[in-house]
């Protein structure tokens, strides 16, 4: 019975013969300079992708998030355990942050991604607290999440504090945590009360009105004048 070959697969979890979307995470060889995620639509034949771009409206390579040195190597390792953990659990060879560009795959760069902007503007005291919370949300959590804030403020300069992002900051870095619990969090009602302002507003249902009828009056007797 032949058996299947399987894909070739690179960085983390990126397989260009099952699709060509992915991320890139560019680590700089200095370490004061910012690390960089994109998203990228293509790959090209020689293992090359396109470069990250801060164009508006440019859809391929489209910086997600600029991040400082210092708060990349402080969630660097824990969300290397993390994508090694899922990769291992679908028999894909895990992956090692490098110098230079490193693929991660479509759905995995969404939750790098979410994490990155939690982070980007916030307090590095509150960087623990933002690790464990991410933890804490289920893949669905987080896929959900980076779409919403994605289409709203996606782009790395131009949505950086306003709206969802500034909500994620809320959500994954002032929620308290406690002990080793994962448990995942309400994320939609935990947003809301963070950040109400960059959560979209629900229409009221119409409601039925009952016609109101004016009173009656009381009939009177017509008094006719004494002869």
């Amino acid at each position: 019975m032949a058996t299947l070959k399987k894909p070739v697969c690179l960085g983390f979890g990126f397989c260009p013969e099952e699709s060509a979307h992915h991320f890139l995470v560019t680590i700089p060889a200095g370490n004061r300079e910012d690390v960089l995620i994109s998203e990228h639509f293509t790959w090209d034949a020689d293992g090359t992708g396109s470069r990250p771009t801060f164009a508006l409206g440019e859809a391929e390579g489209k910086l997600r998030v600029l991040l400082p040195r210092a708060k990349w190597d402080a969630i660097a390792d824990e969300v290397r355990v993390e994508i090694n953990k899922r990769l291992k659990q679908d028999g894909i060879k895990s992956g090692s942050w490098k110098t230079g560009a490193n693929p991660v795959s479509r759905l995995l760069g969404k939750e790098l991604v979410l994490l990155a902007w939690a982070i980007e503007e916030a307090d590095p005291a509150l960087i623990p607290a933002a690790i464990r919370n991410w933890l804490g949300l289920v893949p669905e959590e987080r896929w959900w999440l980076y779409t919403m804030t994605s289409a709203a403020t996606g782009h790395a300069i131009q949505g950086r504090g306003k709206g969802w992002r500034k909500a994620v900051r809320y959500a994954l870095t002032e929620n308290p945590v406690s002990g080793m619990s994962h448990e995942p969090l309400p994320v939609f009602e935990l947003q809301r009360r963070q950040a109400p302002e960059a959560l979209p507003v629900p229409t009221p249902a119409p409601t039925e009105r009952k016609a109101v009828r004016a009173p009656r009056r009381a009939k009177t007797k017509e008094v006719q004048p004494e002869r």
